[in-house]
């Protein structure tokens, strides 16, 4: 990545548009080796570990809700989708957060900001998410489940509002992470309780109605249900989901993010 990054004698000076795609460029298949061929067991472990959360929380539900269905979708798809869509809002975030402590070392050249850190990070996650969810839907319709959507542009528009949510909670934590550690750790903490009120596990209908008002303030909640709707046919949802309400805190938190990364840059490589 070094040798990437040396201007080369007699060459013409590049704009900052080139030199941003050459850094991202860089960076990119750094972290897609690192993340991919570093560790052996690195693919594996990349698949097994969804497979293993999602046949746990199918376990849990088999055991203590056996007798609940959900109306216009099986359950076991049904919580697949939803594990997905939240494993990539989380992951994007969670990988973020640790992303300008783990590049340190490449903030010695002047090209390398920050904010290129988590950026390429984010990237790579939800294109290894995408692929891995690819793979589960075609494992899935081999398997006879019901996993190949209904409609596929809405699931498509869905899974990349998830992402985009992802990727201003991972740009505005990974300042705010690196400033004060102690603002990580709760970040960490809140996974759990995050989960349980996302609707991932327990259907939303299922929850009394004066409290769902309460679940519709979580953005989560809201692409989520509009991407198991997209999937299943049959399957009905709450009434006042509305995707306008995840990109406005979608959108809130990736200028809130960048506006961080632009205000303590200096800190943020110094720190």
């Amino acid at each position: 990545m070094a040798d990437s990054m040396l201007p080369i004698a007699g060459a013409r000076p590049r704009g900052a548009w080139r030199v941003a795609r050459s850094v991202w460029f860089a960076m990119f298949m750094r972290e897609a080796i690192s993340r991919t061929m570093a560790d052996r067991m690195g693919w594996f472990w990349m698949i097994f570990e969804p497979l293993a959360i999602i046949g746990v929380m199918v376990s849990i539900r088999g055991l203590f809700m056996s007798g609940s269905e959900i109306s216009g979708a099986d359950h076991v798809p049904w919580m697949i989708v939803g594990l997905m869509g939240f494993g990539l809002f989380r992951e994007n975030m969670m990988r973020a957060l640790g992303a300008i402590d783990a590049n340190k070392g490449l903030f010695a050249y002047r090209q390398v900001k920050p904010v290129d850190t988590v950026l390429v990070r984010c990237f790579l996650e939800g294109m290894l998410k995408s692929f891995l969810f690819l793979m589960f839907m075609l494992i899935g319709d081999l398997l006879q489940f019901e996993l190949m959507p209904d409609h596929p542009l809405g699931v498509l528009l869905d899974w990349l509002s998830l992402w985009a949510l992802g990727w201003g909670a991972g740009l505005t934590v990974s300042v705010l992470g690196d400033l004060v550690p102690e603002f990580g750790r709760v970040v960490r903490i809140l996974n759990l309780p995050l989960l349980l009120l996302s609707g991932v596990i327990l259907p939303v209908m299922y929850v009394p109605y004066p409290y769902r008002d309460y679940l519709l303030w979580n953005p989560l909640v809201h692409g989520l249900e509009s991407m198991r709707v997209a999937f299943f046919p049959g399957y009905h949802t709450l009434n006042d989901i509305d995707m306008t309400y995840l990109w406005f805190w979608a959108l809130s938190l990736l200028a809130l993010g960048l506006l961080l990364h632009i205000r303590f840059a200096a800190r943020l490589k110094a720190h």
